[in-house]
């Protein structure tokens, strides 16, 4: 039988976003291992661990635990996964798929030296237009060596595909739009009605604008600029949701504090009902410093709403400025400005929405796979 390896630094990386290629290649006949970081927290909860685990067990898939820091300071644990890694290479797999920069590092080292044919889906290179000087002294020249361990590498937006593209690849560098996502799961913004009971168990009016983000509560994510540019702002009116979970909970509750916006803005944590959510949503706000090709954009874009994000590689695949929302550099009073313009308009919110809502079609899972 035929045997793949499907590698992520973090366990939520596979379940969010590879439980498909895993059908797929069961499907084709391989008897399919994983191997990932399943004690990480930062990005998930015990509950969905367990329920991650108890979906791999009903589909008969090994795993193993391997813990892959997800940062390059932690080097016990690198060397540590490097050497469980190298044990994994002596299975003697077919294929092995990996993700994530220090995870894909340490399983390219490790099978570089077997038969196994190494597939890489980058989502998203540390080194970027914009990025910090440290990731490109870091994260490029590693990229670029461990290419050549690398048999098909696969990247979700142009910029990476461009620069990719100069690697010394063994066979192939692609660009596919992403994991995909199922468009036909997505309910259109119906912006006649909101969802009374979710809009009491919130404490929101039905005449307030709303504005979410989902993302991880971290730097990255850079959810403080849309609370600085609401602080300006002074709307009552105007909601801010932020659904999900991180290290910056503390931080970012402190500066919703001081700035008196405990009724404006919104921690909601994990969420199991973000359809729901997205649905009483007029504004999607996505102000990252650094994306691959955002999952949550697109997800937003198919429930058909006006979207506000940076102007940053895999946002800019996503959305054409002025057409579906609006592109932003990371200054507060860009965000003061767009989101007061976008809040005063209901035509520009249905146009934008609508033009969003057509534009995902070509990211639906059906047509990437």
């Amino acid at each position: 039988m035929k045997k793949a390896l499907m590698y992520a630094s973090v366990a939520s990386m596979i379940d969010m976003f590879n439980m498909n290629n895993i059908k797929i290649l069961k499907d084709l006949g391989y008897q399919v291992d994983v191997a990932c970081n399943f004690e990480d927290r930062s990005t998930t909860t015990d509950a969905k661990i367990e329920a991650f685990k108890k979906k791999l067990h009903d589909l008969d898939v090994s795993y193993y635990h391997l813990p892959i820091p997800r940062q390059i300071s932690k080097i016990g644990d690198i060397i540590k996964s490097y050497q469980l890694s190298k044990k994994l290479a002596e299975k003697d797999y077919d294929v092995v798929h990996c993700h994530s920069p220090i995870g894909a590092a340490l399983c390219r080292l490790a099978f570089r030296h077997s038969k196994t044919k190494i597939i890489y889906t980058a989502h998203g290179f540390h080194f970027y237009e914009g990025a910090p000087l440290k990731n490109w002294l870091i994260f490029y020249p590693v990229e670029k060596i461990l290419a050549r361990y690398t048999d098909i590498l696969i990247t979700i937006n142009q910029e990476d595909y461009e620069r990719a593209e100069t690697f010394n690849v063994r066979d192939k560098v692609v660009k596919v739009n992403g994991v995909g996502i199922d468009t036909s799961k997505f309910k259109e913004r119906n912006y006649a009605e909101k969802n009374s009971q979710l809009l009491n168990d919130l404490n929101l009016d039905e005449d307030d604008v709303i504005l979410t983000s989902v993302g991880q509560l971290s730097k990255r994510k850079n959810h403080r600029v849309v609370i600085e540019a609401l602080a300006k702002l002074k709307n009552r009116k105007i909601k801010y949701l932020i659904v999900g979970e991180g290290e910056l909970r503390n931080e970012l509750t402190h500066l919703i504090k001081e700035n008196n916006l405990e009724d404006e803005v919104i921690l909601l944590g994990f969420r199991s009902d973000i359809d729901q959510i997205l649905g009483i949503t007029d504004i999607f706000v996505l102000p990252s410093l650094q994306e691959g090709l955002p999952v949550s954009l697109m997800e937003a874009m198919g429930t058909g709403l006006p979207c506000i994000v940076s102007d940053i590689r895999g946002n800019r695949d996503l959305i054409d400025n002025k057409l579906g929302g609006y592109l932003c550099n990371n200054e507060i009073n860009k965000y003061q400005k767009m989101i007061r313009l976008l809040c005063m308009s209901k035509d520009k919110r249905f146009l934008f929405g609508k033009y969003n809502a057509k534009k995902i079609k070509k990211f639906d899972k059906n047509v990437i796979n």
